[in-house]
Order: structure tokens, then C-alpha cells, then sequence
């Protein structure tokens, strides 16, 4: 499904998808306050470092599967360097995400996410920022959330500490398949 050279995409990408404009301030607010952020994404996402790189952004962890390009440029494999060991669920385990950011920094993990892919992480996440898909996700799952249009908002409810705690985690990511 994937046509053209990777850099053929990127400059498809980097053309053609702008970045949300409240980001770039978001990660600023957030370095100011001494707030860690790392980008968690569930797919091929080859082309997100670059676009944080055209924003003047750099040394953002980035954590997603991987499209592997051949010598001719052209898209030979996906790999899954981010994916749960034992689960089947996701390409990018985004449980792990939250459970490792929570072992690493002594406040609570703020979770921003907008769809299926995101579904586990908000059963581990201190505070849950939902859109799109994600509310009614979150809603089925009995997970609080605030809802969020732009990083903004976010930044906002953060400031003004409107933070809401979500359900107690699972035992176990209910996306694993045991034997």
C-alpha cells in the first residue's frame, strides 16, 4: 500500500500535514515546568521526528513501529521494536508507555489521546486527556477523562489543576492473549 521512496512520503507529509499549531507551545510550557513528554504512536509513524525536527523540535522521545526501507528508498517491512512481549494487541504497546513514565518521574502521567490505539493506555494513566474516538472509550472502560480539542486545552487544565483521577488499573492490559 505504500507507493514512492521514503523520502518521497516525507516530502508528501511534511508538505501536506501541518502540525497542530498549539503543540509546539504545549512542549514548550511543558520543558518550562520541568514536564517530560514523549510521543507515542501506534502507527508506521517515520515521518514524525522529521516533522518535529521542520518545527525546530529535537530530542522529543519517540516511540512507534518502524517502516524498514530497502537501498532502492521503497518500503520493505514493518517492525514492532515498541510492542508489548507477551501481548498481541498493538504494534506500539502504549500500557507500557504510561507504565514506564510512571516509574521514571515521581508525579502523575498525563495520558493526551483521540482513538482506538490508545484504549489500553488509559487504564494505567494518572490523568487521561480524551477526543474523538477516546471518550467513548474511555466512557465504556469507566475511565475519567477531560475532553480536548487543541494542546491548549490541555495546558490549560493542567495549569489550573483540573485533574481527574481514572479507574484503578487492571491487573492485567486486557489485551493480552495468554496461553
Amino acid at each position: 500500500m505504500l507507493e514512492g521512496t521514503r523520502e518521497e512520503m516525507l516530502a508528501f507529509v511534511l508538505d501536506h500535514c501541518p502540525m497542530d499549531p498549539t503543540f509546539v507551545p504545549f512542549l514548550r510550557w511543558l520543558e518550562e515546568q520541568a514536564m517530560t513528554l514523549t510521543v507515542v504512536s501506534d502507527g508506521s509513524a517515520f515521518h514524525i521526528e522529521p516533522m518535529l525536527a521542520a518545527a525546530g523540535v529535537t530530542g522529543v522521545p519517540v516511540l512507534t513501529n518502524e517502516l524498514v526501507f530497502g537501498s532502492d528508498g521503497h518500503f520493505q517491512a514493518l517492525e514492532f521494536p515498541n510492542a508489548h512481549p507477551e501481548c498481541v494487541g498493538c504494534g506500539t504497546c502504549k500500557m507500557l508507555a504510561v507504565k514506564d513514565a510512571q516509574a521514571a518521574v515521581a508525579r502523575p502521567v498525563a495520558f493526551v489521546g483521540d482513538g482506538a490505539s490508545d484504549r489500553f493506555a488509559v487504564l494505567y494513566a494518572d490523568v487521561v486527556f480524551a477526543k474523538r474516538e477516546l471518550p467513548a472509550i474511555c466512557e465504556a472502560a469507566g475511565v475519567a477523562y477531560r475532553p480536548w480539542e487543541t494542546f491548549d486545552d490541555v495546558r490549560a487544565s493542567l495549569e489550573a489543576g483540573k485533574l481527574m483521577p481514572v479507574a484503578p488499573a487492571p491487573v492485567i492490559c486486557p489485551g493480552w492473549t495468554l496461553p
